[in-house]
């Protein structure tokens, strides 16, 4: 067995949540990334972040990262990893933001060659599950394996334990 990479990104703070806008000490991917790591010790983590903050306001946040899909915009990834060739196995894990990935999510997998590699998706949501975040990660990895991603309701991340293990099962 080879190397994972546990790869998310998440966001703090004001976040949406069953209904209402609440602030959260964790993003909900983060919580859940947390939880497949404690049962993959091995695995290393990386969290995708961009070089720029969006709003601390929940409401221009999603108004920011709509700006960003129509323009088909690629975030600039902080501190990105030089490379993920000792990895086999990636799992990547992201909030579901208008029906797909956050657009730095475009930007990691674009940066990296992942031929033969597997690659796990997870996607916390609200509502909308996987949206349409496979198709474009199959898209942008034409040459890697992608499992069926795993979609996990933003407001039971904590509690998300059965779906960490069926992640991690996948990964070994």
């Amino acid at each position: 067995m080879g190397k994972t990479l546990i790869a998310y990104y998440s966001r703090r703070g004001e976040n949406y949540v069953n209904g209402s806008i609440k602030n959260l000490k964790l993003g909900n991917t983060e919580v859940v990334a947390a939880k497949i790591k404690a049962l993959l010790p091995e695995a290393d983590m990386f969290q995708i972040e961009t070089t720029y903050e969006y709003s601390k306001s929940y409401m221009t946040c999603i108004d920011e990262a709509k700006q960003e899909l129509r323009e088909d915009a690629r975030p600039e990834v902080k501190n990105p990893l030089e490379s993920i060739d000792e990895y086999d196995t990636i799992i990547l894990g992201y909030p579901n933001w208008w029906g797909t990935m956050p657009m730095v999510c475009y930007t990691f997998l674009e940066a990296y060659d992942f031929t033969g590699k597997r690659i796990i998706p997870f996607c916390t949501n609200e509502g909308n599950g996987m949206g349409s975040s496979e198709r474009f990660i199959k898209k942008l990895c034409p040459t890697a394996t992608v499992l069926n991603g795993t979609p996990i309701h933003g407001a039971e991340a904590a509690h998300a334990d059965r779906e960490a293990q069926n992640i991690a099962n996948m990964a070994k």
